[in-house]
Order: structure tokens, then sequence, then C-alpha cells
């Protein structure tokens, strides 16, 4: 039976309607990149004056592993104060100052970060904590968003894994929605209850460790959306241990190599929510691991109400199995 379930961070509705996939529209593959950007990628060790000068670089022996640089094309510049101008009864402006940066995840252009090891986990996290402590000290910015996106239908315009760093000068409208939902809850930290909640309930859980958490939310509003959230309970993610960062980055990776095992190369989007720099009200860090396998619709587009055909309990099932599947091939091999 189809269901309506709440977004306790937002406090909208989602529709859970297993039927519409009897309708026989597959999930959309993954667009290729034309192969002449491969072989001129701006990305890839040995064109680094393709892009602006490094602002951090991490490796060893004169070999960068990770790299962070300006975007060439940047959404967000400048040190303009962020003044509101109301030029008329509808028209509100204001600067669109900021930072936008690019932060290249591998030198391999054929890895994502399904594939990386643990090392290159831990340097990919150091590096987001390391950028947004640096964003937090430049007067007039407010918040940090870190995104990665992977395929074209995820908005990526160049093949090589990379990630994007912008530090912005207000709080945007999802995080105070996140935000507000926390201060709703009336049981304490809403994301410390709701890993408690499902682990106890079993259905949903993907993977947990001693550091994370990672599931299928109750309330996912799109089919194999999870939540991968740090046990330790800390609102600001550059603040968050050694321990716990590097623990998030190896939950990211075994969530997108089951959701590669299960569904095939598809394309995503890793987003990052943290609490806005100076925040003090209560907030949980976390990661959402979003597959970009259907398009939304009119009635998504007209209500904010998403309907999503795969129940977060089968997800949650088939990736465990997926992750099951690789822990055996790998005890195989291992013998």
């Amino acid at each position: 039976m189809n269901q309506l379930r709440l977004d306790p961070f937002s406090g909208s509705w989602v529709a859970v309607a297993t039927g519409r996939q009897k309708r026989g529209a597959a999930f959309a593959p993954r667009q290729p990149f034309a192969l002449e950007q491969a072989r001129n990628c701006p990305f890839c060790p040995g064109n680094e004056d393709e892009t602006p000068p490094a602002l951090e670089t991490y490796g060893s022996e004169g070999m960068w592993l990770v790299r962070v640089v300006a975007n060439r094309y940047p959404a967000f510049e400048g040190r303009q104060p962020f003044v509101v101008e109301n030029l008329g009864p509808v028209f509100t402006e204001a600067p669109a100052s900021g930072i936008h940066e690019v932060l290249v995840l591998s030198p391999s252009h054929e890895l994502s970060w399904a594939s990386f090891d643990d090392h290159q986990c831990d340097l990919v996290m150091s590096a987001i904590r390391d950028r947004i402590e640096e964003h937090q000290m430049t007067p007039g910015l407010r918040y940090s968003q870190v995104i990665v996106n992977s395929g074209r239908e995820a908005g990526a315009s160049i093949e090589h894994p990379h990630g994007q760093l912008l530090g912005i000068p207000f709080v945007p409208r999802q995080l105070a929605d996140e935000q507000a939902g926390f201060s709703r809850f009336a049981g304490g930290c809403l994301l410390c209850t709701a890993a408690e909640a499902e682990e106890h309930a079993g259905h949903r859980i993907v993977q947990a460790s001693d550091t994370t958490v990672t599931f299928a939310p109750f309330w996912s509003g799109s089919p194999y959306e999870l939540l991968v959230v740090p046990r330790a309970h800390e609102a600001h993610l550059h603040r968050s241990t050694p321990e716990d960062l590097a623990g998030v980055g190896t939950a990211v990776r075994s969530a997108l190599a089951a959701l590669r095992s299960h569904l095939g190369d598809i394309a995503y989007n890793v987003v990052f929510h943290a609490a806005p720099y100076r925040s003090t009200t209560l907030y949980h860090w976390h990661v959402h691991v979003v597959p970009k396998l259907v398009t939304r619709a009119g009635f998504e587009l007209g209500t904010g109400v998403y309907i999503n055909v795969v129940s977060p309990e089968q997800a949650a099932e088939d990736l465990r199995a997926a992750i099951g599947e690789a822990d055996h091939a790998s005890a195989g091999v291992a013998s």
C-alpha cells in the first residue's frame, strides 16, 4: 500500500509509491563523457597549468593525491559586503560574494570515491575540513557547502572525480529548514535519535561501524537515497576528530560502492551538511548520498512532494546484500 511519510528535516510529506515501478520505466543510466575530455583533462597530473595554482595539495614524495584549486567559473567570488538592496516591490538583490573552489579527489581519471582506499578517503575528508576552516575565517562568510557531483545527470561537467567547495555569505534555505527541524524535534538531537532508532529497527540500516551509521531514511524522497551520520554528536564538520572524519570518508565509499554494485555505473550527488560557522543551535552534521535515477516531474515540481518508487526498506536490503557479496568476494581472494 502506498504511504505518506513525514520528513522531519523539512516538515514536508514524501510519498512512497512502490507500485509505480510496474510502469516499466528503467532508472536513468549514466551518459558517457566525450573521449577527448579524458585526453585533455585539466585535473589529471601533468596538466596542472590548466588550472589556477593549487590552494592546497595533499600527498607525499612530490606527488599530489588530493588538490584544491580556485574554480575558473565561480558562482561566488569577491569580498563585497553582503548588502541587500531593494530595487522595487519584488526586486531584491545582493552581491554574490564568496569563495568557489574545486576539490580534485584523486590524480586518477578513472577512479571514483567508490574505489578509494582508506588513505585516500582520509585525505579527501582532511581537505574538506581544512578548507572549511579557511572559509570560516573569511570576513562576511557564514556557511560552506561541500558537494560531489558524479555524472552529467548529477551536474558534473568534467568526468575526473572532483567536488565543489563553496563559502557563501548567507545560510541557504535547505540548511535553515534542517536547523528548524532540529529545533522542532522534542527528543534531543534529531539525527542521534534517528540513527539509534534505525539501528534498533534494523530494516533500513545499510552499514554501521564504530564511528558512523549509514541508512536509507524512513522519509527517503528518491530511490536508494542514503544518510551517513557520524555517531559522535557534533554540529560542525571542521571540529570533528580525525577518527570521525576518516570514518565518514570510508562510510561514503562503502555506500557508493554498494550503489555501484547493485545499480551499475549511475550518476549521483554527495552533499555535506554542517552547521553555519557561528551557529550555536542544536545540529548534527551528516552526508546525503543521492543517486540520480529518476527525473522530478510536474507533481514534484508543483507540490514539493517527492514520489519514491523504491521503499527505503527495500533499498537497504538490496545494498546490504551488495556489501555482503563484496565482503564474501574479498574474503575469497584473501584466502
